[in-house]
């Protein structure tokens, strides 16, 4: 459907729900964080969808921007990560294992919100095409771009949301263990990127995620 458009038009279609899902993913964690007495994220500002706050020049804008323009099919970020300090919870591990899992549901919440948009869309048809077909396209984008970040942010890597809510179940040692592993996360995932690993990982998860929340859109 959008090997349609063309690159401005992709780029128009895309920027909106990569903000959002982006932005949105990191207030969660600050949102939840302080519902469990960490008021880190608050105090610095971050809870606020205001984009600016959470901008990061390479996860934001470089990275999704060439992705896009090079049609790879696949196409992801992140934000600068809202701080959190899991000193100020009760149970350090568990809580924190809740505020991680926070961002990929807020993601699935927005990829529900953007199939209703479709569903708008298609609503509207064909009398309004200036309208339906922006909603839909933008949909598309929106339940796309949510679906890749939620599940790849469920991955056991460090120091993805899935690394943390691995870590709350973890016994004390082996989470302090496998934390360690945190800097050479970002390398991992790179290489994952590169060789397409993360595309055959996520290839039939994402599949069946996209059937269920385009059978929603009424696609």
């Amino acid at each position: 459907m959008m090997d349609e458009l063309s690159v401005i038009q992709r780029i128009a279609v895309w920027i909106l729900p990569v903000i959002f899902a982006i932005t949105v993913h990191e207030v969660a964690h600050g949102w939840v964080a302080k519902k469990y007495g960490d008021n880190t994220a608050s105090r610095l500002g971050r809870l606020t969808l205001n984009p600016v706050k959470h901008v990061d020049l390479l996860g934001t804008i470089i990275l999704p921007g060439l992705l896009l323009m090079t049609g790879t099919g696949f196409i992801f970020g992140w934000a600068k990560p809202v701080p959190v300090d899991a000193s100020n919870f009760k149970r350090p591990l568990q809580d924190m294992a809740i505020v991680a899992l926070a961002g990929p549901v807020s993601n699935l919440i927005m990829a529900l919100i953007w199939a209703l948009i479709i569903r708008l869309g298609i609503f509207i048809g064909t009398n309004a095409e200036a309208i339906s077909l922006p909603l839909i396209y933008t949909g598309v984008a929106g339940i796309s771009i949510n679906l890749v970040l939620a599940m790849i942010n469920l991955l056991p890597i460090p120091p993805l949301d899935g690394s943390r809510i691995l870590t709350g179940i973890l016994p004390s040692y082996w989470a302090w263990q496998y934390n360690r592993l945190e800097r050479y996360g970002f390398i991992l995932l790179l290489v994952l990127l590169y060789t397409k690993i993360l595309n055959v990982i996520l290839e039939y998860p994402l599949f069946i995620a996209q059937k269920l929340f385009f059978s929603i859109a009424g696609m």
